[in-house]
């Protein structure tokens, strides 16, 4: 079987060869392998449901998300143009220029999985709204309360 039938088209694979992360930045390798079970696509999960996850990710210039996987479908939409760099757990660096209203959509299926980081390699805000299904072949990560909205104290 060759990897295709094996996995879907948007898997990817956490590479084992520390060689193949020589290019990327000092660190970032080894946060990779620290984050690679952490389920928080995104800086605040606004909603939740037996079905899906709601999340917002805002990227001011020259930061970056933590790593993180994803294994269940998803989409996501950028809010604002701008520009990013994708680390992904191949090795692989991907730069993309980013316009708003651009939508994505991927799938996993069981056992797929994909592992990657966002920076924000321009000079706007960058701002995207995923929506995760978590009611597919795999079971949805664990998220900590911390990262769920919450309501605003009233004063």
């Amino acid at each position: 079987m060759t990897r295709i039938e094996e996995h879907g088209p948007d898997h990817v694979e956490i590479n084992p060869d520390p060689a193949a992360f020589a290019h990327w930045p000092d660190g970032l390798h080894a946060e990779m392998l620290r984050d690679a079970e952490n389920g928080c696509v995104g800086s605040v999960l606004v909603s939740e449901t037996e079905t899906m996850r709601i999340w917002h990710l805002r990227l001011p210039p020259g930061k970056r998300c933590r790593f993180h996987r994803h294994v269940n479908r998803y989409f996501w939409t950028a809010l604002v143009p701008g520009k990013a760099r994708g680390y992904f757990s191949s090795g692989e660096i991907r730069n993309v220029i980013h316009y708003q209203g651009e939508t994505k959509h991927f799938d996993y299926g069981a056992g797929d999985h994909m592992l990657h980081a966002v920076e924000n390699i321009g000079d706007t805000e960058l701002i995207f709204t995923t929506v995760e299904f978590i009611d597919g072949a795999n079971t949805p990560l664990a998220v900590p309360d911390e990262v769920r909205l919450a309501p605003p104290a009233i004063a």
